[in-house]
């Protein structure tokens, strides 16, 4: 199915989008509303076959797939096509929820965190951020564990490179790609090529050169050519972990040869040649950490505290300042964290949604 306009969102009653046009398979395009629900169920509990608001209904999407035949009819018994979106969806519900979020604070000046946060001040703040931190961890590895359920290892570690190499605006083409050309092929593929395959669905606004989709695409064939199993490479630097605690001091665990030396190979293995030093981090935090501590399971301690404790990677600005003026990061002694930033992120997205659903 091909959308070729998605129509208009209904905030009243009747179908939840108005004016739709679709494409099914090679037929011809359709015109016309479409409802969601979580359940295919749900069309007849709620009646709207016999409602006369729903008879221009050409699309029921639902969250969650059937359970054995099932069907949607309109009225006279007209059959309506039924979409199924969790089987197609690259991350889960929650981790869209964030994204919509952390775009709705790079979007605009958020208001300072101000009286909430100053008022746990002190020796407690450090404690609640870290906690923040820990949800958003569990969140990620929850989310990277059903990745590679559904993709097997090296594929669940191509897409999320290539999402991550997509940045804000250009995630969705860049998983498509990773979907339509797998792992094994860029050894040989044409990235320029790869790029014409998404004509039109870039987002190229607000891109700086240097983050251009067509020289990631370039850089990213680069890199596996160069290091063609790097999957498994991944895997084989995560069994050199050593033993660090979160609450230890990140100037020290930084300071460390051991950490010197981890950064190091890592930067080799994976990555490390295809994107600034930013981007390599934001690689390192939101896709490789969070891959191995998922295959690793209940084996997965060593890597929190090395999440935590790895540098900030790509993040709003208004992170790092906050975080300045809280007193929780800053000079030489307390050098920002991601642990720290995931914190004040996570705290930040709680309020946020906290606001939205209010209004």
């Amino acid at each position: 199915m091909r959308v070729l306009h998605p129509g208009r969102w209904n905030r009243l009653d009747g179908p939840d989008f108005r004016g739709a046009r679709l494409r099914l398979g090679d037929g011809p395009e359709i015109s016309g509303d479409i409802e969601v629900h979580l359940y295919a169920r749900d069309w007849a509990a709620h009646g709207h076959a016999r409602d006369p608001a729903y008879d221009g209904v050409v699309l029921h999407v639902v969250l969650f797939s059937p359970e054995g035949p099932a069907e949607t009819r309109g009225a006279g018994g007209r059959n309506i096509p039924i979409l199924a979106l969790l089987p197609l969806l690259r991350r889960d519900l929650e981790e869209i929820a964030a994204d919509e979020a952390v775009e709705r604070l790079a979007g605009r000046p958020p208001p300072s965190p101000g009286g909430e946060l100053d008022a746990c001040g002190g020796p407690d703040l450090p404690a609640l951020l870290r906690d923040r931190a820990e949800m958003r961890w569990r969140q990620k590895v929850r989310h990277t564990r059903w990745r590679i359920r559904r993709l097997g290892w090296e594929e669940a570690c191509h897409h999320a490179a290539l999402e991550i190499l997509g940045y804000r605006f250009n995630r969705a083409p860049m998983l498509r790609l990773a979907g339509r050309f797998p792992a094994r092929d860029w050894g040989t593929i044409d990235p320029d090529r790869a790029y014409a395959d998404e004509t039109n669905r870039w987002n190229l606004r607000g891109v700086r050169p240097a983050n251009h989709p067509r020289l990631r695409l370039r850089q990213y064939a680069a890199w596996t050519r160069a290091r063609p199993g790097w999957p498994a490479g991944l895997a084989e630097w995560s069994e050199r972990l050593p033993a660090m605690s979160a609450d230890a001091p990140t100037r020290a665990v930084r300071r460390s040869p051991a950490f010197v030396r981890l950064h190091n190979a890592l930067a080799r293995t994976a990555g490390g040649a295809v994107a600034g030093r930013g981007r390599f981090d934001t690689l390192v935090c939101d896709g490789f950490l969070p891959l191995l501590a998922a295959r690793a399971g209940s084996s997965a301690a060593p890597l929190f505290p090395l999440w935590h404790h790895w540098f900030a990677g790509d993040l709003p600005d208004v992170i790092s300042r906050e975080l300045r003026r809280l007193g929780a990061c800053g000079g030489r002694d307390r050098p920002l964290c991601h642990g720290m930033a995931q914190g004040l992120l996570g705290w930040m997205i709680e309020r946020e949604e906290r606001v939205v659903g209010a209004r």
